[in-house]
């Protein structure tokens, strides 16, 4: 197994890793903190909270790491486009970190909240609710920002290069663009249906099962090196 469809293999795996780990993270600590009485909630969920916290910070890494994995294989077609690309999912991993650390500081307060017995409601809950707020401005930036531009990069460079079929790449670039216009609208409060979410969130994972099964276009991997040694001659 060459190194291209090793790497391949990887940037798969963790694609699909970073979209499993978010999705079930959400899916534990999203209901607890998004109710009225989250403060209490957090306290007595505490497991669901570390846990959702865990696998968002596994979806951290992972999306750092796929950066940094495919940076070679992109690096051959267009240098600072992937340079660009790998920069955009190590500040997507860094604003989800700090989502993490949003979170768990969240619980600690809703734990003292707790042993305090609410002596001063207004207190806590306006410290829960800058947090809060904080988180949904890591998210957005994370996730509208640096995902979403990262996406149009990665999808570009694909397009151009055809390291993977044009309807892909092309369907990445339509999602990416939707969801790029989905977040543009969030500060004016104006609320799209997200099934604007759907067409990027379903091409990453058939691209993900793309690169696994068959990897990267061998022919547009060579092409790079062959037209080096051209040149060279």
């Amino acid at each position: 197994m060459n190194s291209s469809r090793k790497t391949a293999i990887i940037v798969g795996v963790l694609f699909i890793t970073a979209t499993v780990a978010y999705s079930l993270g959400d899916f534990l600590f999203n209901p607890i903190l998004r109710g009225s009485d989250y403060l209490t909630n957090a306290s007595e969920n505490e497991n669901k909270v570390i846990l959702g916290a865990f696998l968002v910070l596994i979806d951290s890494v992972a999306v750092a790491g796929i950066g940094v994995v495919i940076y070679p294989i992109l690096k051959k077609h267009n240098e600072a486009l992937a340079l660009g690309y790998a920069g955009a999912r190590i500040a997507e991993g860094i604003l989800f970190t700090v989502n993490v650390i949003i979170i768990l500081t969240l619980l600690t307060l809703s734990q003292e909240f707790v042993i305090a017995g609410a002596p001063d409601v207004f207190y806590y809950q306006t410290l829960g609710t800058l947090l809060l707020v904080a988180g949904d401005w890591s998210f957005l930036f994370g996730f509208g920002l640096a995902f979403t531009l990262s996406a149009l990069i990665l999808n570009f460079v694909l397009y151009q290069s055809k390291l993977i079929p044009r309807w892909l790449s092309v369907w990445g670039l339509v999602g990416a663009a939707l969801l790029w216009v989905y977040y543009s609208l969030q500060p004016l409060s104006i609320n799209i249906v997200d099934i604007l979410f759907l067409p990027i969130a379903v091409q990453e994972m058939v691209f993900a099962v793309w690169l696994i099964v068959k990897g990267f276009n061998p022919s547009a991997i060579a092409s790079p090196s062959a037209k080096t040694d051209i040149n060279k001659v």
